[in-house]
């Protein structure tokens, strides 16, 4: 697999990164769970974004598992966050 230096992917995975420590940092002030799970999605993400980076095809399907794996786990936060479950 050859390296594939993408600029956009590459300032997608910095930003990324930047989320994620970003939604650590908050969960950590606050115990927020919703900035966990922000920071957990876009974490895998970033996993995604790295791998193609890597010289993956982004029609892969690890890519496409990760990537449908982040979608599920903020749909989830979405959810409980509208449920009122973690405002309490």
């Amino acid at each position: 697999m050859a390296i594939v230096l993408d600029p956009v992917t590459i300032l997608n995975l910095v930003f990324c990164i930047i989320i994620v420590i970003l939604g650590y940092w908050e969960y950590n002030k606050k115990k927020s769970l919703i900035a966990l799970f922000i920071g957990i999605t876009f974490g895998l993400f970033g996993i995604a974004h790295l791998a193609i980076i890597l010289g993956m095809k982004s029609s892969d399907i690890f890519i496409m598992v990760i990537r449908s794996i982040a979608y599920l786990v903020i749909i989830y936060a979405l959810y409980k966050t509208a449920l009122g479950h973690w405002n309490k």
